[in-house]
């Protein structure tokens, strides 16, 4: 009886840990898509900011502190939130890696890296390394899913380009905050943002705006869900536009991208 009992919790222990995924903690739903593109059935995922908060200003709920603690990575990415709060992670768990996602990448003041095919193909490479760093017995795994997922990105851009291929290179769009400058630097297009140094623009630079606008024959304002729309809705109003909203948040990474380019075409 002994001997079985034995037997049973060696299989169950040898099985526990053949199975065992890595647990991974990221500060934003783009890098769950990322993380899940490569790690897939390998890897348990935790976002800290949800939808419709703003990464700037997050503040992580208990459950989500507890998540930390059985962490064996978490993928930073250069938003705001992890400034105050990467180094009380730390303290919650000392095993945990940190990795930081834009550390090989050439970076504005704008964290927003995600919104550039090209940088997501830096990106999901670090994942892809760090991955493999820990799990190596499955690296051929995620080699596989990485070379899909690069391969994704291509058709990505690819589309887009398509897009966008009748759009005059430093065509201006508008938006309320100043997200997408990577995407519009990697298709020669130029942003012009409502906000100022991230707060609300003050009358005059109101009415120099709305100058601006028709001056660039600007026909939409896209605004994200996580901030107000009053000042932008104000301005549509003048020049009779409309206001789009779309988040640089959004998990549909792909589509999200698709869908500002055709947006933004002329």
């Amino acid at each position: 009886m002994k001997n079985i009992f034995l037997s049973l919790l060696f299989t169950f222990t040898s099985t526990n840990i053949l199975y065992a995924k890595t647990n991974v903690v990221v500060s934003i739903l783009p890098q769950q898509t990322f993380v899940n593109a490569i790690g897939k059935d390998k890897v348990n995922i935790s976002v800290m900011v949800k939808p419709g908060n703003s990464p700037h200003t997050y503040e992580p709920k208990p459950s989500q502190m507890r998540a930390i603690t059985k962490a064996d990575i978490y993928f930073s990415i250069g938003v705001e939130f992890e400034k105050a709060w990467l180094p009380k992670f730390i303290n919650q768990n000392h095993n945990m890696n940190i990795v930081n996602l834009s550390s090989n990448i050439n970076k504005t003041k704008d964290p927003h890296i995600w919104t550039s095919p090209t940088k997501v193909k830096v990106i999901v490479k670090t994942i892809y390394d760090t991955l493999v760093q820990i799990d190596s017995k499955n690296k051929t795994y995620y080699k596989k899913n990485y070379d899909n997922f690069i391969a994704d990105i291509g058709k990505t851009d690819l589309q887009i380009r398509t897009i966008l291929k009748d759009t005059p290179k430093d065509t201006k769009f508008m938006v309320f905050h100043p997200a997408w400058g990577y995407f519009a630097k990697d298709y020669n297009l130029i942003q012009l943002s409502i906000e100022v140094d991230g707060k609300s623009p003050k009358p005059r630079q109101i009415a120099n705006l709305i100058k601006k606008a028709r001056e660039e024959k600007i026909t939409a304002i896209l605004t994200a869900p996580e901030f107000s729309t009053k000042i932008a809705k104000q301005i549509a109003n003048e020049l009779n536009i409309k206001v789009i909203k779309i988040t640089p948040l959004n998990p549909r990474w792909s589509d999200n991208l698709i869908n500002l380019a055709n947006t933004i075409k002329k």
